[in-house]
């Protein structure tokens, strides 16, 4: 490769819900100064989202996936420390196990409030939270290319990341039953394939013209060129409740964005398979997660996902090693072999329901083990 390359810069993104330590319920409007501390020591890289329930933390631009997860360390520590003044604790899970997402309450922010009227009861289900990697990609028509291309990945991509196999106090039978909301917000799922950037922005300012969206960033797509920064990103993932699976999800995204462009340079591609086909692996990653079978598009049969896994890693070794997340990369086979925090999670509930405890109490130990995986890694256990 040469100084022309893209950067292959990379940030990462996780949203978190507040907790109340003793309830383990999720904290509906939780202290201002609460959240003024960690947008101050965080020095704005800690903000709030859609809920006031919610924070969302932010890497830099990074030139390292060590960089990374090691900034994304310690803006969770900085959350961790400051809720634990107040009796609170950040979650890394997609969804809670039995808090009501009908009595949360909205962010103070005119874009949230817009987004409730637009969206009414569609908007009041969605306490979910989600985990979003962005690579550095500073040519327009590249990074549409490349979205195409890495659509194929999507369901592999959420398969290890599933971390929402509770709603509303019920154990849903998904291992991602956040998707299932997020199915619910029109211009969400995978993307359409564009013949160019240009292509892509005469659609999207057909709707902007129409007054049908502000801007490009409501297309809430599983992969997106980023409408702030010349990034592709990729948004599919459930939040991983331990750092390190969020920072092998994350060396999975960033090698596969860089064998897609290497395979460019060689004049080859990804082949695009048809979004029916792709749909229905992303339906299997959901309900399965790393326990199910996957299409091999290719081969044209359903194979386990931890080969599938094995191959993958195969495939990116080079890339991996190129951009110095070789062992984040390999980690992938502990995942797809152990299980992601989705299973986790229902082995704590089953357990604890074995032992005689209520369904309530058993869905507590839920939140009592996301507690612990969201701190664990950064330093000091939780107070």
């Amino acid at each position: 490769m040469s100084r022309s390359d893209p950067p292959f810069t990379v940030g990462i993104q996780e949203e978190y819900l507040l907790v109340k330590r003793d309830s383990r319920d999720v904290d509906a409007d939780p202290p201002a100064a609460l959240l003024e501390e960690c947008a101050k020591r965080s020095g704005g890289q800690v903000s709030p989202r859609f809920l006031r329930s919610q924070l969302e933390a932010s890497t830099r631009p990074c030139r390292t996936l060590t960089e990374a997860a090691g900034d994304l360390a310690r803006l969770r520590s900085i959350i961790s420390e400051v809720a634990a003044r107040f009796g609170r604790a950040p979650i890394a899970a997609s969804t809670h196990p039995f808090a009501k997402a009908t009595r949360q309450i909205t962010t103070e922010r005119e874009q949230f409030f817009a987004l409730a009227k637009e969206m009414q009861g569609a908007a009041r289900r969605i306490m979910i939270c989600g985990m979003r990697v962005h690579v550095g990609i500073d040519d327009d028509d590249l990074r549409v290319d490349l979205m195409n291309q890495m659509t194929y990945f999507v369901p592999h991509l959420l398969a290890l990341s599933c971390s929402s196999p509770f709603w509303d106090g019920e154990r849903t039978g998904l291992m991602s039953f956040r998707m299932t909301l997020m199915s619910s917000l029109p211009r969400t799922g995978l993307p359409e394939r564009f013949a160019s950037y240009a292509d892509l922005r005469r659609n999207l300012d057909m709707l902007v013209r129409n007054g049908m969206i502000e801007h490009e960033g409501k297309m809430w797509w599983d992969v997106r060129p980023a409408s702030l920064h010349p990034t592709l990103e990729t948004r599919v993932m459930d939040c991983c409740t331990r750092i390190d699976d969020a920072a092998s999800v994350t060396a999975l995204t960033l090698s596969l964005i860089r064998c897609l462009y290497r395979l460019k340079l060689e004049n080859r591609s990804w082949r695009l398979y048809p979004n029916t086909l792709i749909a229905e692996n992303r339906w299997r990653a959901m309900r399965y997660s790393v326990d199910g079978q996957l299409l091999d598009l290719a081969r044209g049969e359903l194979i386990a996902f931890p080969q599938l896994v094995a191959e993958l890693i195969a495939l990116l070794r080079e890339d991996a090693t190129a951009l110095g997340c070789l062992r984040e990369l390999e980690h992938l086979q502990a995942i797809a072999t152990g299980g992601t925090s989705a299973h986790r999670q229902i082995k704590a509930y089953e357990q604890a329901r074995s032992e005689g405890a209520s369904g309530r109490e058993a869905l507590q130990a839920v939140v009592d083990l996301l507690i612990k995986e969201t701190h664990a890694g950064l330093g000091a256990k939780p107070e």
